[in-house]
């Protein structure tokens, strides 16, 4: 379809968004119009979000509720799952967490919304990005971190202790896969455009599961941790069946989420609507 500009898309440079997005940047399938693509950290795109200036980007599920007004999830490139929720290490086996100093990967990323659910009386939150947290502990700056992406895999090299698994304590508490983030689109796009994009996102997940080969070397070249078996790791363990299509116990867990958020007087607003109007597509 005809578009005069580009469309924006923002995604983190971890290996499962790289993984999906891959073939779109690198040009290896046909979409239906022309993209600018913006690799940032999470967090950022979770604070660019609240100023709403991508039309099209990954978030963290923490945010949802307040973005819920101008974007809307998409049913593909989902990062949910089981056993693959945010970890809480530390440089000893044990502490105290009421007298801890501990790190999140940003204020508005699922895994400090988690952590706050988990531990609501923890005093002393500090937000780093993501692969500043192993370094900070190691520097004894911070007690504890909560780790995500390709750190959760690889903790134990230097030598930390894991404190919880907060992916199983919410699989115990709700029964429901955990909802990590997602693609979201702005409500105020055309229908067509929305369309357009979703089955170009498809096209590229698809191209992704035959040719990862071709894709290799970009998603390498972004990836934090390079180590093959640890990227390739991520992958497996964030690139699921929901990524391929959310289904209704996705969205189930998504709303779980967002309602205990407000039931436990974290974040105020609702999460309606929030699903694409489109469907199945």
């Amino acid at each position: 379809m005809a578009r005069k500009k580009a469309l924006e898309v923002g995604l983190s440079p971890c290996p499962n968004d790289t993984y999906i997005f891959g073939a779109l940047i690198k040009g290896l399938v046909k979409p239906h119009f022309s993209y600018e693509f913006r690799l940032e950290d999470v967090e950022t795109l979770n604070l660019l979000a609240l100023k709403a200036e991508l039309p099209v980007t990954k978030l963290s599920f923490g945010i949802l509720p307040r973005i819920g007004k101008t974007y809307e999830l998409l049913p593909v490139g989902a990062a949910l799952g089981r056993g693959c929720g945010p970890l809480l290490v530390a440089t000893r086996p044990a502490l105290d967490l009421s007298k801890a100093r501990v790190a999140v990967p940003g204020f508005h990323t699922t895994a400090c919304l988690l952590l706050r659910l988990y531990a609501p009386y923890l005093k002393d939150l500090v937000a780093l990005r993501y692969d500043e947290i192993i370094p900070a502990l190691q520097a004894r700056k911070i007690d504890a971190g909560v780790l995500i992406h390709e750190g959760r895999f690889i903790y134990r090299a230097y030598g930390l202790f894991l404190i919880a698994d907060l992916g199983s304590w919410w699989e115990e508490k709700t029964g429901l896969p955990l909802p990590l983030g997602g693609i979201f689109i702005k409500k105020a796009l055309p229908f067509e455009v929305k369309k357009a994009f979703l089955e170009d996102l498809k096209q590229s997940l698809s191209f992704a599961r035959e040719n990862l080969s071709l894709i290799w070397d970009f998603i390498r070249k972004n990836a934090r941790e390079l180590e093959p078996s640890v990227i390739k790791r991520h992958i497996e363990t964030f690139v699921n069946r929901f990524t391929y299509q959310l289904g209704e116990e996705g969205k189930k867990a998504v709303l779980t989420f967002a309602g205990l958020l407000k039931e436990k007087g974290i974040l105020q607003e609702d999460a309606r609507d929030i699903f694409f109007a489109g469907g199945r597509l």
